[in-house]
């Protein structure tokens, strides 16, 4: 089935081929490109990408399918720079061999495609997004790397990049922003922050850890808490500030569970004991045995720690069984509790292998008498593999509130005076997420909307549309792509209905063969904190809403328009069946999904007599709530719901009835000049449907209006 995502599409391509082909027998230089292309496998495999095809001398590959993940952006370039320097490998081979080298220039581009089904002959991916990437490869130099700007803003912070553009590309009517990559930090994540502001609304859960460390202190023991929350909630913020007031008290080692690569499984452990044995990449092995050595110094068995924690950390041949291996880190961290009490942060252990869990759980177990806190971080998905550590010793983060969110936004950028309105949307988006409340902020001081002058931000422009800044969209899409395919359709149809939703209706849209399944479905989406229950609902029909607007946005956005065209359409039917007799109240959402659903075919050049008919149905339930709204005076609703219909009926008989409306709407609002100039295009139209009661009334309002503005 198609779908629409976000991806990051990566073209490679030598450079001289053509010249090559004729230094070379045709064999040799089969043998050479083949070699290129299994170095380039590699590589694009190892970072999580997928190699879609080899056309000619050139590679193809995406990131972000078949699984999304939310630093596909940062895989694909670090993907590029590793290719890159594989080829540097692969040229001091075929120079030895053929007395060649081979040079490629590479584009990388991120943006929304249509993905579609391989197996059925279809394009992978298909979309302006690709089309970029292999521009950019084209106006690439030999060596180099170019990568458009969606791309860079994913990943700025873990790049150093220089301008290569704008450049006319063919195909794009107007220039495009490029970025020519000059370096690739190793371990850099791809976004710092860099708006900061005091702990906002965790007193109760940082009195809670407070508390766990002193409970491992007063026994002594070692203890397990766990802060488990949404990416973005403040997690690791919350392990700062803890951490902030133990100094002096305690000593704390740090290490971080990778989401991708080679030897993670113990990356967390043996980040915490490089540093407490300071141990730099410049260390030889058997220096780096030796600082292990000195940690253990005093026990009997130290030079066995060593060898086994050095294998531990990638520096030993062998670290015997994986027991031996528990045995040895226990030791050690047990030596460097002996005098000191101290804390091991493991974050984001939703992406730990199981026997680093197994690891951890041991050491819970079996470390005594030591001071020692294992605190680790980690987002609800953890309850799938571990729900004993999301249980009652945990920390369990919850959005800020509205209130906390303000206060969050006035550390952030001070006296900046924005209009209350976006202040409000920007609370209203982020619902609650700290993380969510920077990124918005963000956005705009990236796009030049907020500017820091005089030591204060200050709006610039037009502040009223917030966009759905892509680092979120990306944290979210990952998320959904690690559902099942029948839970991405549940959330999917979910989403068409809005960010609150019925089980019936959500049952209603599903495949016919999933439909008696919706409700476990459901019920996974609640575990995993995507859904909440809702008490507003319909009689007999229970009701739920999104966790976060966002990840409605996020899940709506996966569905292809031609999908999304006939869930509108169905869901109208569906609502007006349960409506029954109250369907008046409900005329303005069932308007709005109609309304969808035409515009939606009309984008995709579908409008026929079918397409047409169901703008008129969408443009009468959005007349009657319209008037209505005119008739108790509440003009800017009527503006809005009348305007939408009269868009939707063109050169059709209720036309002029609708357009009358609005003008009169539009002149009670003040607005006299719209409302002329409305007024002519109802009498315009009434003469051409025939009708002169409405042809009288367009002309009498107008006659009106001037009278009432003569001086």
């Amino acid at each position: 089935m198609k779908a629409r995502k976000t991806v990051t599409a990566l073209f490679a391509d030598i450079t001289g081929s053509t010249a090559l082909g004729e230094r070379l027998d045709p064999e040799s230089l089969r043998e050479v490109i083949s070699r290129y292309f299994d170095e380039a496998r590699t590589v694009i495999e190892r970072h999580g990408g997928t190699v879609e095809k080899f056309i000619g001398d050139a590679v193809m590959a995406v990131f972000g399918v078949p699984q999304a993940h939310e630093d596909d952006a940062l895989r694909a370039v670090r993907a590029g720079d590793d290719l890159r320097r594989a080829l540097l490998r692969l040229n001091e081979e075929l120079e030895g061999e053929l007395g060649v080298r081979l040079q490629a220039r590479i584009g990388v581009n991120t943006g929304k495609v249509v993905v579609g089904d391989p197996s059925s002959g279809e394009s992978f991916v298909t979309g302006d997004a690709v089309n970029v990437a292999a521009r950019l490869e084209q106006s690439a130099e030999p060596g180099e790397i170019l990568i458009g700007e969606e791309t860079r803003r994913l990943i700025l912070d873990a790049v150093i990049t220089e301008p290569a553009g704008p450049l006319s590309l063919k195909g794009k009517s107007e220039p495009v922003a490029a970025h020519r990559l000059l370096e690739v930090r190793p371990v850099a994540a791809a976004h710092t922050r860099r708006l900061d502001s005091p702990l906002v609304g965790r007193d109760a859960e940082l009195a809670q850890l407070e508390k766990a460390f002193g409970d491992v202190v007063g026994t002594p023991a070692c203890g397990l808490v766990t802060v488990v929350g949404e990416a973005g909630v403040g997690k690791s913020r919350l392990v700062a500030e803890l951490v902030a007031e133990l100094v002096g008290r305690a000593q704390v080692l740090f290490g971080r569970c990778l989401p991708y690569g080679e030897g993670i499984t113990f990356w967390p452990i043996a980040e915490a004991i490089r540093a407490a044995a300071g141990i730099s990449e410049g260390d030889s092995r058997e220096e780096a045995r030796a600082r292990i050595t000195s940690l253990v110094s005093g026990f009997e068995d130290a030079g066995l720690v060593a060898d086994r924690v050095s294998a531990v950390l990638g520096l030993g041949e062998s670290g015997g069984d994986i027991h031996e291996m528990f045995w040895a880190v226990r030791r050690v961290l047990e030596s460097l509790a002996r005098d000191t009490p101290m804390v091991l942060v493991a974050e984001d252990v939703h992406w730990a292998e199981s026997t680093l869990l197994d690891l951890i759980d041991y050491l819970v177990e079996f470390s005594a008498d030591r001071s020692i806190l294992i605190l680790s971080t980690a987002r609800p998905e953890l309850r799938d593999t571990r729900p004993e550590w999301v249980g009652g010793s945990a920390v369990i983060l919850q959005p800020l509130s509205d209130r906390d969110s303000e206060d969050l936004i006035g550390n952030l950028v001070g006296r900046a005076e924005f209009p209350a309105d976006v202040r409000t949307r920007i609370i209203d988006a982020a619902e609650g997420n700290p993380l969510f409340v920077e990124e918005l902020l963000r956005m705009l001081i990236d796009d030049g909307l907020l500017v820091r002058e005089d030591g204060h931000w200050h709006p610039r422009g037009d502040l009223s549309a917030l966009a759905l800044p892509s680092s979120i969209h990306a944290l979210l899409s990952a998320r959904l792509d690690r559902l099942s395919e029948e839970e991405r359709a549940v959330i999917q149809r979910a989403a068409v209905v809005g960010k609150v939703f019925y089980w019936g209706a959500v049952a209603a849209l599903a495949p016919q063969e999933m439909s008696d399944r919706v409700g476990a479905h459901l019920q996974a989406l609640l575990r995993r904190e995507l859904i909440r229950p809702e008490r507003v609902g319909f009689a007999g029909e229970d009701a739920f809403r999104f966790s976060h607007i966002l990840v409605r946005e996020a899940a709506y956005e996966t569905v292809p328009k031609r999908t999304r065209a006939d869930l509108h359409e169905r869901f109208a039917g569906w609502l007006e069946r349960k409506a029954g007799q109250r369907v008046a109240e409900y005329e303005e959402i069932l308007g709005y999904h109609l309304e969808q659903s035409y515009r939606y075919r009309a984008e995709l050049g579908r409008v026929d007599e079918a397409s047409r008919q169901l703008g008129r149905r969408a443009a009468a339930r959005l007349a009657a709530p319209g008037r209505r709204a005119l008739q108790r005076g509440d003009m800017r609703a009527a503006v809005n719901l009348l305007s939408r219909a009269a868009e939707l009926l063109p050169a059709d008989i209720a036309r002029p009835a609708v357009l009358t409306d609005l003008a009169t709407a539009l002149k009670e609002a003040g607005q006299w000049e719209s409302a002329q100039g409305l007024f002519a295009q109802a009498v315009a139209s009434a003469v051409a449907s025939g009708d002169r009661r409405l042809e009288w009334l367009a002309r009498v309002e107008p006659a009106h209006l001037r009278a009432s503005n003569d001086p």
